[in-house]
């Protein structure tokens, strides 16, 4: 399936299983406690990862967030 991630197209293999947003991360090598996620212009709370199914051509804004000072 292809998705665009921060302006970048992207092919995930998610195989027969549904393509949730929160497998879509993992493959894409993400972590999710460092991350904020928009998909089609809509924040998804981190709880919903889950049950978020991604449809092809979505287009996916990934902010990772760094501490320091």
């Amino acid at each position: 399936m292809k998705i665009i991630v921060n302006g970048k197209e992207k092919n995930i293999e998610i195989g027969n299983e549904k393509a949730l947003l929160s497998s879509a991360l993992k493959l894409l090598g993400y972590k999710p406690k460092t991350i904020v996620v928009e998909v089609n212009d809509l924040i998804i709370n981190s709880n919903k990862w889950d049950n978020q199914i991604l449809k092809e051509g979505d287009k996916l804004e990934i902010v990772s967030i760094v501490g320091g000072g």
